[in-house]
């Protein structure tokens, strides 16, 4: 299996290194043929205004929208779960409207109140989640599965074949969560 790290912005060498380290090929996405070539995509974190912009100008907007519809899985983190979201309570139009959730950026706080949990992720177990600038869910729409809670708010939410977190997975070296989308 081939998957694709958005590599427009954030921390898609963490990524990429989960991904060749659970054995699968793992290349960079910055073009609409690069879309097309990968079977799944990674959306990592980083911040949603830049990556519009960037997904925008660079014509990634419609390649990944209707490669996510024809079913392609993706994993979104943090920035990636507002990418994804359906709508943005503070703010942008979604980029890919793809997951019926409501997101707020940066609600978990500044940089400085980052913070690490263990969370219970359904399916897989405990997994150490790294919240930085996080986004919170605040709406969750009837085909949307919670995966794991934090503080009884979802975190973790798998609709279809896109799985969305409000963390950062890579930074805690735990493959699990990549293998839950990539796994099917």
């Amino acid at each position: 299996m081939k998957v694709g790290i958005l590599a427009l912005q954030g921390d898609f060498e963490a990524h990429a290194a989960i991904l060749r380290r659970i054995g699968l090929a793992a290349i960079e996405v910055r073009t609409p043929e690069e879309v097309g070539s990968v079977d799944a995509l990674v959306i990592p974190g980083g911040e949603s205004t830049t990556i519009r912009m960037l997904a925008s100008a660079y014509g990634l907007i419609e390649p990944v929208r209707a490669r996510a519809e024809a079913g392609m899985p993706i994993l979104g983190t943090c920035a990636g779960l507002i990418a994804c979201a359906r709508e943005i309570a503070d703010g942008d139009e979604p980029i890919w409207p793809l997951v019926d959730v409501t997101v707020r950026r940066n609600a978990y706080g500044r940089q400085v109140e980052s913070f690490e949990t263990d969370l219970e992720v359904a399916g897989i177990g405990k997994v150490r989640a790294v919240f930085i600038r996080a986004p919170k869910i605040e709406r969750v729409g009837d085909g949307v599965e919670v995966l794991a809670r934090h503080n009884d708010t979802p975190v973790v939410v798998r609709q279809g074949s896109i799985a969305l977190t409000s963390f950062h997975p890579e930074l805690s070296e735990d493959d699990r969560l990549h293998r839950l989308v990539l796994d099917g």
